[in-house]
């Protein structure tokens, strides 16, 4: 039996290729201004498509594997940052953390005498000790994120001028090497990036954990019902934010071999970006850490493109917070364009004939 072609696709032949021209359109206008992964991908294969014809060189192996390893450092603190962000917080003490594990593993070898792998594993595991606390006094005491994280901030630089006397110290030159050396080519830090990202990926997606984590970040009221531990996983959820801090302290340590007391300093906003741009709300829920490692790729060769243009670190910063603020908007107009797309695809649809 032979199906009867209506009225409306009669007076209009290609009408039905119209509405899947609007759906495929509409569905990839929603993919990429309501939060997904899609949209920084794009923009970050853009971005270096771009580049060479912005500023030429900029895209040359040395440029490259100078970029890297800085872009290695943010991604990890953003993955921290994702998720506290990912249960509707927002971290201020990466600085202090950060500069905390570049003080241990830096002070406490040449001021100290302690072995370096000693030191190198306390500076990693202390940042992890110190998120566990911000976790406890956020789950249990309930004070603000923002209030705590921001005290522990000055609590842990305070702590670095302690630890330092007021002064920087050499890193041990196992880690200096190791951080500055590559594998095949590829910087060592950008692969104990990697790894690290592409394990809590996986560990976001595809384990209980991980999942439980979503659960809690987009209703906490429901996670409760369901049973979760609420408290204990928002409290390790900021006890692994403090390890992925350490991780990049230590190595940010030892790629610039004398880090200053207050290196941290200038990863807040970057850290914040990274996990906007990665698709992530800051009202929790849904998150990536891998997106937020690409928006990190993205801001890090953003600010070298920049610097190649004689931009200096004010402009580079307001640069920054401009795109952060372009993404912002556009995820507020989203439901809009949503709602605009809807009607269109209303009003394409054939009419019963």
């Amino acid at each position: 039996m032979t199906t009867r072609p209506t009225n409306a696709s009669r007076r209009n032949p290609s009408h039905e290729g119209n509405v899947i021209d609007t759906l495929d359109a509409g569905a990839t206008w929603r993919r990429l201004l309501s939060g997904s992964w899609v949209g920084i991908v794009i923009a970050t294969i853009i971005l270096f498509a771009l580049s060479p014809a912005i500023a030429q060189g900029s895209l040359g192996s040395a440029p490259l594997l100078s970029m890297l390893p800085f872009a290695a450092v943010l991604a990890m603190a953003a993955a921290g940052q994702t998720l506290v962000v990912q249960q509707r917080g927002l971290d201020l003490s990466v600085p202090g953390m950060i500069a905390l594990a570049a003080a241990l593993c830096t002070c406490m070898v040449q001021s100290h005498g302690w072995p370096a792998w000693l030191a190198v594993t306390v500076a990693v595991v202390a940042p992890a000790l110190v998120g566990l606390v911000n976790g406890v006094l956020v789950a249990v005491a309930r004070v603000m994120p923002l209030v705590v994280t921001l005290g522990m901030n000055a609590v842990l630089l305070g702590t670095v001028l302690a630890i330092s006397g007021g002064s920087p110290a050499t890193a041990p030159g196992g880690l200096s090497r190791f951080s500055v050396d590559r594998t095949l080519g590829i910087p060592n830090t950008f692969i104990i990036a990697v790894v690290m990202l592409a394990v809590g990926g996986i560990i976001a997606k595809r384990s209980a954990v991980g999942r439980r984590l979503t659960y809690i970040g987009v209703s906490v009221p429901t996670a409760s019902a369901l049973g979760i531990r609420v408290t204990l996983y928002q409290i390790v959820a900021y006890g692994f934010a403090g390890l992925a801090y350490g991780a990049a302290g230590v190595l940010l340590a030892g790629y610039t071999r004398t880090p200053g007391l207050f290196i941290g300093d200038s990863y807040v906003l970057p850290t914040v970006a990274a996990v906007v741009l990665g698709g992530t709300a800051m009202t929790g829920g849904l998150a990536s850490i891998v997106a937020s490692g690409v928006g990190a790729l993205f801001l890090t060769q953003l600010g070298q493109l920049l610097r190649s243009l004689g931009w200096n670190d004010a402009q580079q910063l307001i640069a920054q917070a401009a795109v952060l603020a372009a993404v912002v908007l556009l995820r507020q107009a989203a439901p809009a364009l949503r709602g605009l797309a809807q009607r269109r695809r209303q009003r394409a649809l054939p009419t019963a004939g």
